[in-house]
């Protein structure tokens, strides 16, 4: 379950340099900031094979892209979420090589590993803030329904396509991906 750690408003620039002194990490929700809880090992574990999987994908093509894990994304004037991992074209980043490491601009392709407390979060809000930048493709990995959601911005709403078992993900960035959703739940390890 996240929490609102104060009652005070801050703009998206205090967010960027907000340090509390912990390891915590935060996203900004209407001013407010949220504390997240630390993931499972499951959960870091996909993501991780996640990024190792669209890394290999983006090399093999020779894009111009970058995978990034636990980035922010700017989503709203005083929001910005934390997402798992997301694939952003380099100069997105390059402009912004110094600063935190929230994109301004909307990734090309962002992934959400779901987790008990976040079902509403990745389902419901992030869903619709991401559909407000028109992010081309959303995954939702949801690893409690052995699931993943594929979502692709058509005509200013997202169509969904859901994927299970050994069904093979259908990626419109990534079309020659071979992954099954067991696969992806698995971390890659096979059990």
């Amino acid at each position: 379950m996240t929490s609102t750690i104060t009652n005070r408003l801050y703009s998206f620039a205090e967010y960027l340099t907000y340090d509390d002194g912990s390891d915590n990490r935060y996203e900004l929700v209407d001013g407010k900031l949220e504390l997240m809880n630390p993931p499972t090992f499951r959960h870091l574990l996909i993501a991780q094979f996640i990024e190792q999987l669209l890394d290999a994908e983006i090399n093999r093509l020779g894009l111009p892209w970058l995978c990034l894990r636990e980035a922010g994304i700017r989503t709203g004037w005083r929001k910005s979420r934390l997402c798992d991992v997301c694939v952003v074209e380099k100069e997105q980043v390059m402009e912004l090589m110094d600063e935190s490491a929230v994109c301004q601009s909307p990734p090309l392709l962002v992934v959400e590993v779901v987790s008990p407390e976040s079902v509403k979060r990745d389902y419901r809000y992030k869903r619709s803030e991401y559909a407000a930048l028109e992010i081309s493709e959303y995954w939702i990995v949801d690893p409690t329904e052995s699931k993943v959601t594929v979502l692709l911005w058509e005509e200013g709403l997202y169509e969904d396509g859901e994927f299970t078992g050994n069904q093979q993900i259908v990626s419109r960035r990534f079309p020659e991906l071979v992954v099954t959703v067991e696969q992806l739940l698995a971390g890659g390890k096979n059990d």
